[in-house]
């Protein structure tokens, strides 16, 4: 919207519609430079601040030189391109604010350059996070949680409308629709009759003869837990009332499990209140569902009681007690399948002629093999940037053929790359390698992206609307490998300003084929239609191979040249923005959400212990868990957490 102010009704609208803001901010692959916009919707006064701000990026000596002027116009070399046409009305703006900022001297400099020194202490008047009062259970955790409260193991949200991932996860949404109340009133009704089918033998009830004292006793204690809170007492007398209403102990209890199942307070978990009385129970349930997919268990629901959960002590211990138990490594096998999408893999399709190595087994022993690599870094408490470095993987037989290495002797034992291999890390591994390829062929825009998106937490822009994403087809008479078919994507100016910050990710990793196998050639194969001086018959394929040049770079990092997965884990694993984003995305994972600029704060006092404790990540999660205490309205607070 149009600002008030020279700044802001001039060169600020020129940078918007040339779409500055997409690259260069928090999340944008421009996250590393100096340049940050202000968060959209920020006050004129913030964006006229900003824009004299921009005095750093001024000569003053040589101001045609400013990089304010030739970056955007990409008369210095811009991994955005260029933004700005040269010799336009655009770039006339730029000059005439170039000129205005040279002026500036004595206490308007000082002034100009505040606004950088907020930004570097977070005092820079961002919204406040967003609040988020009520969380509708996932599919896992609904699984989970009528695991622990009823002892049922048929995991009835299998039958749910499947969840889509948003923001790179599958727990973003909150809503419930028409199709998911009506599966969620059917799995209560088949599984409040599931409980006591042959009588209470999973011992629910806790006394067995039908008095009201009987009654209230079963509805209060079965109703904390799957409430996740003491009932109220008009809710108390409601569900006593229930139970009454039918002819034994048993349907009266069935019947109450029944309706508690269908109720928003199981069905939502209550992430934050006002209410001092129900706070401690808000952090018992975003404690447990953080850190074990499920409910809080009886001592976790009575640390709540006592007020335990009030102080950064009795945070601390419960957060460690839950990442003790066995359900803290199926919670973090959740994160791990939804952030390296092990969907992807599992719904996978590979030529079966190029790739006959490659089936559903081969892609589910992908999987476990990331899910073993990457809880051996937590729950041994090593380094977790080894996720782009370590020179092994967990193979079995099937992953042992594609990485070259004999068998290992017990299935998924640990196995190390031979030095020539050029594999480290998860970039070295299968899973990656396959997830971002295609059924025939690597596919370097896709594992750029990836790797941009996951792994950097940079949003890449969406293509402009109709261009065409067809590359030119691969003929006998002019064979090309991936690399020299994409340089129209470097020549094209609706494509070059995108791929040229993802594709040369994928390049230096094209010595890897569709399912993660080494290659030292690129192998292309044509049908031969006639006899030819080499002897193929019509029908039989001949092959063409050409050299690989697999020499990449990160586009924003600074010396991210390399040519090898283990060459850009060690790019990444040094790379500040990628540690940031290894946080970011376990919040967004338990916290249901994207980050916001309110969030910063958090995030960088969880990166900073993160860095501390030379990056083991459950000394991450303890971190987080008493950073973000405050979103449930609890008593813990950032300042002084460290």
């Amino acid at each position: 919207m149009a600002q008030d102010g020279p700044f802001g009704a001039g060169l600020f609208q020129v940078l918007e519609k040339a779409d500055c803001r997409s690259c260069h901010s928090p999340d944008g692959v421009a996250s590393p430079t100096r340049l940050h916009f202000p968060d959209p919707g920020a006050a004129p006064e913030r964006v006229e601040a900003f824009g004299r701000s921009l005095v750093v990026f001024v000569d003053r000596d040589k101001p045609e030189s400013s990089l304010l002027l030739t970056k955007p116009t990409n008369r210095l070399g811009h991994a955005g391109g260029e933004r700005i046409k040269k010799d336009s009305a655009d770039e006339a703006a730029i000059k005439q604010w170039v000129a205005q900022l040279v002026k500036l001297s004595g206490v308007e400099l000082e002034a100009a350059l505040k606004y950088r020194q907020e930004e570097a202490a977070g005092a820079n008047g961002h919204k406040p996070a967003p609040r988020i009062e009520l969380r509708r259970l996932t599919h896992s955790q609904y699984n989970h949680t009528v695991r622990d409260l009823l002892g049922d193991q048929t995991s009835p949200a299998g039958a749910f409308p499947p969840e889509d991932f948003v923001n790179g996860f599958r727990n973003q949404a909150q809503s419930l629709s028409p199709l998911l109340i009506e599966a969620c009133s059917a799995a209560a009704e088949k599984l409040a009759r599931n409980a006591f089918r042959g009588g209470d033998t999973r011992g629910l009830i806790p006394c067995k003869t039908a008095t009201p004292v009987c009654r209230a006793r079963f509805v209060r204690e079965f109703g904390l837990k799957a409430f996740r809170r003491p009932l109220e007492p008009a809710e108390q007398k409601r569900y006593e009332t229930l139970m009454a209403s039918q002819p034994n102990l048993l349907q009266g209890a069935q019947l109450v499990v029944e309706a508690m199942l269908q109720s928003s307070s199981f069905l939502f978990r209550l992430e934050q209140t006002s209410e001092a009385k129900w706070k401690p129970y808000a952090t018992a349930a975003r404690l447990a569902y953080a850190l074990w997919d499920s409910m809080p268990d009886g001592d976790l629901l009575a640390a709540a009681a006592r007020g335990d959960l009030n102080t950064l002590a009795g945070l601390d211990k419960a957060t460690r007690r839950l990442l003790d138990h066995t359900r803290a490594r199926e919670s973090l096998s959740e994160f791990v399948g939804q952030w390296l999408r092990f969907d992807r893999i599992l719904t996978a399709s590979k030529d079966r002629r190029k790739y006959p190595q490659f089936t559903r087994e081969t892609a589910v022993a992908m999987t476990e093999e990331a899910r073993l690599f990457v809880g051996d870094l937590v729950w041994n408490d090593r380094n977790f940037m080894d996720l782009f470095t370590a020179g092994y993987g967990y193979a079995n037989s099937d992953l042992a053929a594609i990485y070259g290495v004999a068998p290992p002797a017990k299935e998924f034992d640990r196995v190390t790359f031979p030095v020539g291999s050029e594999r480290a890390g998860v970039l070295g591994q299968a899973l990656f390698l396959a997830i971002t390829a295609k059924p025939e062929d690597s596919a370097p825009t896709a594992r750029g992206l990836f790797v941009r998106e996951q792994f950097l937490c940079q949003h890449v822009p969406e293509p402009p609307a109709g261009v065409n994403t067809n590359l030119p087809p691969v003929t006998e008479a002019r064979p090309q490998t991936n690399r020299d078919r994409m340089s129209e994507h470097a020549t094209n100016p609706s494509c070059n300003t995108c791929h040229r910050l993802i594709d040369p990710i994928g390049f230096g990793l094209e010595r890897f084929d569709s399912v993660g196998a080494r290659r030292e050639k690129f192998a292309l194969q044509f049908a031969a239609t006639r006899r030819s001086e080499g002897g193929s018959r019509r029908g039989e394929l001949k092959t063409v191979e050409l050299e690989i040049d697999p020499v990449g770079y990160v586009a924003g990092l600074k010396d991210s040249q390399f040519n090898s997965p283990s060459q850009l884990g060690g790019v990444l694993a040094k790379s500040v923005q990628c540690q940031e984003c290894v946080v970011k995305q376990y919040f967004r994972y338990t916290m249901g959400r994207m980050e916001t600029p309110g969030d910063r704060p958090v995030i960088r006092s969880v990166l900073d212990g993160f860095r501390g404790s030379q990056f083991k990540f459950k000394e991450m999660i303890v971190a987080l868990m008493r950073s973000t205490a405050s979103e449930t309205g609890g008593t813990v607070h950032v300042a002084g957490n460290h």
